[in-house]
Order: C-alpha cells, then structure tokens, then sequence
C-alpha cells in the first residue's frame, strides 16, 4: 500500500476534499504541491492484466478525489489548478475533512495490510446483494461482532431473518 503526500503549507489550516477530473488525481496533486498546499492523495497498490504481462500500479483509494489544506477564504487558487473540479462543500461553504479520518487512512496504508476501496455502508441501511447465491436479495446492514449481516424481514409477522454476508458482495438499495 501507498500513498502520495507533499508537505509545504503549515499544518493550521484543515484538510479539504478536492473533487478532480476523471484520472487526473496525481496531475492535480503536482499541480496544488507546486502552488505550495499540503496535499495527500491515499493510494494502493493494484494488480492489472496487460496484454503481454501482469503489472503492479499505484491507485487511487477514492478515484476523483484527493485532500489538501488550506485557507477555506482564500480558495481560488485552489479551484484555479489544472485538474480541480470542485471542492467538497455543504452549502455554499467547503466542509472541512475530520484530521482523525485523514490520519486513521495514512495509518491503515502505512500498516502494509491490504486495503482497497469499497461502497460506503452504514449500518441500519438498506442494502442489495449484487453477487452469489443470493442475488437481488434486499434487507438492513446490521453488524454482529466484526460480521455484516444483512436482516430480511417478514413484515406481517413481525419475525425477521439474519444471514452472514460479505461486505463486497451488498451495494446501497437505492
């Protein structure tokens, strides 16, 4: 596992989520790293199969996205890089990325397990089996222990049933 982080900036400002251009993730960090912004683009290493050879390549763990710091006020620099579409806001306002979750990503990528992007699940979501025997299925994410289960139920009677599922296998109801 691997990531990418250029320090320039101090640290006082927040990290911000920065939406870019399809594939343009590593342009986009050279290009806000040489105006000078803290960026950090998580990575992982991903196995593809070429015509002629299997190659090892550097990924990005959230395609289109990448974080820097800096000065929420003083942003048009930022939307002025070449690969910058956006910046995550609420509102009018970009939204600031908690530093616990930035830094609890470095630290799962620095640890050497293996890791890769998946769907955002809550638990007590509505979810939808998109692969194995139990295709097509909906129920509720639940957690039991450190299983996902997902919770079909039987509205009528009021009686429910719970089934072990992997988490790669459920994709959002909606």
């Amino acid at each position: 596992m691997t990531s990418i982080a250029v320090v320039h900036e101090t640290q006082e400002h927040p990290w911000y989520a920065i939406r870019t251009k399809s594939r343009l993730e590593t342009v986009t960090l050279s290009a806000l790293t040489g105006k000078g912004f803290e960026s950090y683009l998580p990575a992982y290493k991903v196995r593809r199969q070429w015509s002629d050879r299997v190659v090892e390549l550097d990924a990005p763990l959230f395609p289109g996205y990448l974080f820097s710091r800096f000065d929420a006020k003083r942003r048009l620099p930022v939307l002025t890089t070449p690969g910058v579409m956006s910046i995550v806001s609420f509102g009018k306002e970009p939204e600031p990325i908690d530093e616990s979750e930035i830094e609890a990503v470095r630290q799962v990528l620095r640890s050497g397990v293996f890791a890769e992007p998946c769907p955002f699940l809550r638990e007590g979501q509505r979810v939808r089996v998109i692969r194995g025997a139990l295709t097509g299925l909906e129920g509720i994410l639940v957690k039991k222990k450190t299983d996902f289960r997902m919770v079909i139920s039987v509205t009528m009677l009021q009686r429910s049933v719970s089934v072990e599922i992997d988490s790669d296998w459920i994709t959002d109801a909606r």
